[in-house]
């Protein structure tokens, strides 16, 4: 949209097949009107979705691209062999001719590109439009849109019309320049309202900019006495950001165009209690048929999930008739956070460009998500739950919350369980689970015949880690051979309610904390953010600091401890820790007294503070299990060579107790910066980080830097 002024051909490309076309449409179109084509498409919603294409060929290629164009292009070009001058400063005396000059260029631009998307179609069998009319013949409501957003509303107006509604969708794929006469043509004659949808906000324009161009285009074509039934055009906006857009805001925008008068300048997708502008929809409507295989799986950044679904999805669709889609919503933060995949399977084509609310598999790979987020919210009544457990499954039903324990019985769950980390653990893999819940996912969501399925997982192994060395590949195929023994179903018929008063709830972090963590950020850190309304949020953009703290991820699957008898108190695990996780203080006995039982603390052996206490404290949620400080650490143990000062062990069960320890510790006094040597690092590391639990990749080399300065110089360095 910012480049729209530019004099760029701007061509939109609504889904993955479309990029993959449009890029050679675009070029052949540029090559034969001189005009720089802009070949654009939704960031991340299409740009990084998985899809089952057609591929172009070669002889594609040499169909459409004439080679004396290329030959023309590269006569124009600058060169020293045929020096010319062109781009040159100009006076308005004649500044204002050369810009006129080039109209004739642009009025023949849309007609070259239909005649290419018609060359295209003869080649490839796929046809496309400039602007291109979908729906009923007699459609009386109709929404106009570019991008991704097509799609959904593709796949909704076909429902609909099933259900004898008369609506339609004009798709427009060549934006700059705008064609009025072609726009106008391909409307039915039926229409009485139209909504223009655009997926940008241009605060203090009279409307965005595709609805200001559908309105010129109706105003100059002068043609509503062939559109006689036209009464109302709107515009809304939708989708910012990549928000989400479904077949449920779709159904409010035909929803609001039978109304007298609709309303305009709408939103849809979010909840405007400021301005009022928000459609009201039902998110419990669906259009997906109940044939597609719909799966989610919650990962954790850098544990391999990803990856796993991404070969999952080149499996079925490369070797099965099957169509596939894929798509994956990452954390703004990095590696170490919550990444959810979506992946629908289906004997036809896929236009299902939105998140999947009704799935009929979920996959939980990280036990931690349970305790905060609301994973079983979209599955779908009778769905497969499989979750990577640290619980057997004699135990796991008692350690599940009331909430989850609810919804399984009530959804009449299929409720599978493994522990996946001690699969990989034994298989050499270290935390990499993916190959573990890959599988596990192909034996219980019937897709594939299930040793077929494992025989093209260990094909798909060989071709992804090769590179890697036979050493990889073989830990990878020996995990494959070890899940399936350790893959256990939970009868839920025999469970009943338990109420465990000592798990965590979501939330509960955020009780002691300020109003706008617990209302605002707490939502936004437990993937809640889609429900805020407007009011909720700081029209400026005005953030508070200081608010990581609160966020407690709980990400480690295993944690440092540390080992009063062997620490030589050197403080390097302190000072190489990117997420400021480990401190460490020096402190009077006297403030031990109401220290937790399990509070750890020794002798100082540094003389400037002798007969007072030394501890290293380590914050279990927040750190992010990198193990820096283990590799860091100088002090080994004589008595068991493998262990140091600090070692990682497993997180959960430590987890309440270092808690407590934690919240002790930050109460300690922080001795006064001025008495310090700075020139020692043990001493050094007493002053007080104030760049704390950040949203770097576990392990980050770069944020040790950024606490230290913070430590250094304070909050006016």
């Amino acid at each position: 949209m910012a480049a729209r002024a530019t004099g760029f051909a701007l061509l939109s490309s609504a889904s993955v097949q479309e990029a993959h076309d449009f890029a050679l449409i675009a070029q052949a179109a540029t090559l034969k009107a001189r005009i720089p084509f802009m070949h654009f498409c939704d960031g991340f919603r299409t740009s990084h979705e998985v899809q089952k294409v057609e591929l172009l060929h070669e002889d594609d290629l040499k169909t459409l691209i004439d080679e004396e164009l290329i030959i023309a292009h590269r006569h124009r070009a600058l060169t020293p062999d045929r020096p010319v001058l062109r781009g040159t400063a100009q006076n308005p005396d004649v500044y204002f001719q050369s810009r006129e000059g080039a109209n004739s260029y642009y009025e023949a631009c849309p007609g070259i590109v239909q005649e290419v998307m018609d060359e295209f179609g003869q080649q490839t069998g796929r046809y496309y439009k400039v602007y291109e009319y979908y729906g009923a013949s007699d459609a009386e409501r109709i929404i106009v849109i570019m991008g991704s957003g097509c799609e959904t509303v593709h796949e909704t107006v076909d429902y609909l019309n099933a259900q004898n509604e008369k609506v339609g969708v004009v798709k427009v794929r060549l934006y700059r320049p705008f064609d009025v006469r072609r726009f106008v043509e391909v409307l039915p004659n039926t229409v009485k309202s139209i909504a223009v949808l655009d997926r940008t906000k241009e605060p203090g324009s009279a409307g965005e900019p595709l609805y200001l161009d559908v309105v010129t285009a109706i105003h100059e074509t002068n043609l509503k006495s062939s559109i006689h039934n036209l009464k109302s055009i709107v515009g809304g906006r939708y989708g910012l950001s990549s928000k989400e857009f479904t077949p449920a805001m779709v159904l409010a925008v035909f929803a609001n165009l039978t109304q007298e008068l609709p309303k305009n300048h709408f939103t849809v997708g979010i909840h405007d209690d400021v301005s009022q502008t928000s459609l009201a929809y039902d998110s419990n409507f669906s259009t997906e048929s109940e044939r597609v295989v719909r799966a989610m799986f919650y990962g954790l950044g850098s544990d391999g999930t990803v990856g796993a679904n991404k070969n999952s999805i080149k499996i079925i669709g490369e070797e099965t008739n099957n169509y596939a889609q894929g798509y994956f919503v990452y954390d703004s933060k990095k590696s170490g956070s919550m990444t959810v995949s979506h992946l629908r399977f289906g004997s036809q084509p896929i236009r299902s460009t939105y998140l999947i609310n009704q799935a009929n598999f979920i996959g939980c790979h990280q036990w931690e998500f349970l305790e905060k987020i609301d994973i079983l919210k979209d599955a779908a009544y009778g769905a497969t739950f499989l979750v990577n457990s640290p619980y057997n499954v004699d135990t796991i039903w008692q350690n599940l919350t009331e909430k989850v324990q609810q919804q399984i019985i009530d959804k009449k769950l299929k409720f599978y369980t493994i522990d996946a980390n001690k699969v990989a653990r034994e298989s050499g893999m270290g935390g990499r689970i993916n190959t573990i819940m890959q599988v596990c996912f192909f034996a219980l969501a019937g897709v594939l015949p299930q040793d077929e399925a494992i025989q093209k997982i260990k094909s798909a192994i060989a071709k992804t880690y090769g590179k890697k060395g036979t050493d990889i590949v073989r830990k990878n195929l020996d995990a494959v051979d070890n899940t399936l023994a350790n893959l256990h179903k939970v009868d839920i018929n025999i469970q009943k309610l338990t109420s465990n008063s000592s798990l965590p709830t979501p939330n509960s972090t955020f009780i002691a904390a300020p109003e706008f963590v617990r209302d605002v950020l707490g939502k936004i850190m437990v993937w809640e953010g889609d429900n805020l309304p407007v009011s909720a949020l700081p029209a400026d953009g005005t953030f508070p600091t200081g608010t990581a703290k609160w966020e407690k991820r709980n990400v480690a699957a295993e944690i440092p401890v540390w080992d009063t008898d062997v620490c030589v108190q050197c403080s390097k695990c302190v000072i190489l820790c990117p997420h400021a996780a480990i401190r460490s203080k020096i402190y009077h006995e006297n403030e031990l007294t109401n220290a937790p039982q399990n509070f750890k603390f020794t002798n100082v052996r540094d003389k400037d503070f002798t007969g007072q206490k030394f501890t290293i404290q380590v914050a279990p949620e927040d750190c992010t299990g990198c193990g820096i400080c283990v590799d860091i650490c100088p002090a080994k143990n004589k008595a068991e060579p493998q262990r140091k000062a600090i070692n990682m062990e497993l997180q959960l069960p430590l987890r309440e107790q270092e808690k407590a320890n934690w919240d002790f510790f930050l109460n300690l006094p922080i001795p006064d910066r001025t008495k310090l040597k700075l020139n020692q690092i043990n001493q050094q590391q007493l002053q007080e980080p104030l760049f704390e639990f950040s949203g770097a990749c576990a392990g980050c080399g770069e944020t040790p830097y950024l606490k230290l300065l913070t430590q250094l110089f304070g909050d006016r360095p």
